[in-house]
C-alpha cells in the first residue's frame, strides 16, 4: 500500500512596495542614529561616576579602564570630611525651593491679570513681558550685578533669588492655560461674592494643577543647577550652592580626578532622583514650555 503524500503550496510573498522597503530603511538608520546618540550622552555619566569609585591613582593610567580593576570609595568620604559639602547642599536646597515657590507664585498672578483682568496697557505689558523673554540673562549680567552690588546684596541669599524670579516663560505658560478657561467660572465667582484672589487659587488653579507642578519640577531642577549667577554673587565658601562648591573642591585639591568626580556625582544625585520619579511630568513642563501642548 502507497502512502500519497499531499503537495503543500508554498505561496510566494509578494514582493514589498518600494515606498515601503526606503521607509523601513530609514527607520533603521534613524534607530542606529538614536543608539549612537544616546551613548554619546550616557557615556560621559558613566565615565564620572566610573572615575569617582577609582583610586586616584588609577584615574590617571595609562590606557585609560573602561571598567575599574578595584572599587575605591574613599572619595566620598574624603569630600564630605574636608569639605562642606552638606552646607552646599542645604544652600541649594533651601534657594532652589524658595525660587520655584516664588517664581510660581509671581508667574501665576501675573498671568491671572493679564488673562482675566480688564485694564489699560494689559496688551503692551503682555508684549513687554515678551520682550523680556527673547533677552538671554548673559546680555544682562553685568548691569544687574552693578545694582546688586549697589543695594548690598553681594554675597547675600536675597541677592541670589530676587534675580531669578524673573520668569517671562511661565508667565506665558500659566496665561495660555488660564486663557483657555471659560470666563463663565470666573464670572459666576464673582457675583457669589468671591475676590479675584479667591477664583484664582479656588476655580483656576486646580483646572491648571498639572502644568503647575509640571513647572514646579522643571524650575527647581534649573535653579539647582544654576551655575554663573551663583558664582558671580557669592564668594563666601559657606554659602555657595552645590555647582559652585564643586570649583571650589577642585582647586582646593588640585587635579584629584575621583574627588572631582565624586563631587560632580554627589551634586548630580539628587536631580537625578528627581527626574527619575517625575519623569513624566518634566516632559510635561518642556513640551509647555515648548509650545507644544
Amino acid at each position: 500500500m502507497t502512502t500519497v503524500s499531499p503537495t503543500s503550496t508554498v505561496t510566494a510573498r509578494p514582493p514589498l512596495p518600494l515606498g515601503v522597503r526606503i521607509a523601513r530603511l530609514w527607520g533603521g538608520v534613524l534607530t542606529a542614529l538614536t543608539v549612537l546618540l544616546a551613548l554619546a550622552w550616557v557615556f560621559p555619566m558613566y565615565w564620572a561616576v566610573v572615575t569617582s569609585v577609582k583610586p586616584e591613582n588609577d584615574t590617571v593610567a595609562m590606557p585609560p579602564t573602561i571598567w575599574p580593576q578595584t572599587f575605591d570609595f574613599s572619595s566620598y568620604t574624603y569630600i564630605f570630611q574636608n569639605s562642606p559639602l552638606v552646607r552646599w547642599y542645604l544652600n541649594s536646597v533651601l534657594t532652589s525651593v524658595a525660587i520655584t515657590v516664588l517664581v510660581l507664585l509671581l508667574s501665576m498672578l501675573c498671568a491671572y491679570a493679564l488673562s482675566q483682568i480688564d485694564f489699560r496697557g494689559r496688551t503692551w505689558l503682555f508684549w513687554l513681558i515678551l520682550i523680556g523673554f527673547m533677552i538671554p540673562f548673559q546680555a544682562s549680567l553685568i548691569p544687574l550685578f552693578i545694582f546688586i552690588n549697589q543695594l548690598g546684596l553681594v554675597n547675600n541669599y536675597l541677592g541670589l533669588i530676587l534675580p531669578q524670579l524673573a520668569a517671562p516663560i511661565a508667565v506665558v505658560i500659566y496665561k495660555q492655560f488660564f486663557d483657555q478657561i471659560p470666563t463663565e467660572l470666573g464670572d459666576a465667582a464673582r457675583m457669589d461674592g468671591a475676590s479675584e484672589a479667591r477664583v484664582l487659587f479656588s476655580i483656576f488653579l486646580p483646572l491648571n494643577w498639572s502644568i503647575t507642578v509640571s513647572l514646579a519640577i522643571v524650575t527647581f531642577i534649573a535653579a539647582w543647577n544654576n551655575f554663573l549667577w551663583p558664582f558671580i554673587v557669592m564668594n563666601d565658601t559657606a554659602k555657595l550652592t552645590i555647582p559652585v562648591g564643586i570649583t571650589q573642591v577642585q582647586s582646593a585639591y588640585g587635579v584629584a580626578y575621583a574627588k572631582t568626580m565624586a563631587t560632580a556625582v554627589s551634586a548630580a544625585f539628587p536631580t537625578v532622583i528627581a527626574y527619575l520619579i517625575f519623569q513624566r511630568r518634566v516632559t510635561e513642563g518642556v513640551m509647555a514650555a515648548a509650545g507644544l501642548k
